[in-house]
């Protein structure tokens, strides 16, 4: 007779990372988000920050764990930036408790997965971004426009792709 294994998928493919990697490679995608766009004002398309926070999130598979991470990116991305202290610390706090929840839930490592994670969550963090603004901060002069946002995720996408490639490399599975 057959046995059934009643441990969770989550309990399956937790993965964790070294502590060097868990570390420096977030404080690596902040410093490069505050860097870049002053001699390449071009690249400020890019979010790296997010694509680390999405990235931690869908592979720990932990929301308690996305969250903090979301959070802890969030908060050093606006310290070195022009935004209001806590404005991408609760966008990607948001974003870190989602893609933990989903990653529990939905094979993250299939590409198509992945491509539809990473254009869908741009969106939600940019929609965020603006309730934040406009509705928590009073910013009535903050405008989205959505064309614009959709190019942005659209690129963002592409280039998370071979971000996660890479990272995938340094996973350990617990």
């Amino acid at each position: 007779m057959a046995t059934r294994s009643f441990t969770s998928r989550r309990e399956l493919e937790q993965h964790s990372f070294p502590s060097a990697v868990a570390l420096l490679v977030p404080l690596g995608a902040i410093l490069l988000q505050a860097l870049l766009p002053r001699p390449f004002p071009r690249l400020a398309i890019l979010d790296l920050p997010l694509i680390v926070t999405i990235f931690f999130a869908v592979s720990r598979r932990n929301p308690v764990a996305g969250t903090l991470t979301g959070a802890a990116i969030g908060l050093l991305q606006d310290a070195l930036t022009a935004q209001p202290i806590g404005v991408n610390g609760m966008a990607k706090s948001v974003i870190g408790y989602i893609a933990a929840s989903i990653g529990i839930q939905v094979d993250v490592e299939n590409l198509t997965t992945r491509i539809f994670i990473n254009f869908g969550f741009f969106l939600i963090n940019s929609f965020l971004l603006f309730l934040i603004n406009r509705r928590l901060l009073g910013l009535t002069n903050f405008h989205i426009y959505w064309g614009h946002e959709f190019i942005r995720a659209a690129i963002n996408t592409v280039v998370a792709l071979p971000i996660f490639y890479l990272l995938d490399n340094t996973k350990r599975t617990e």
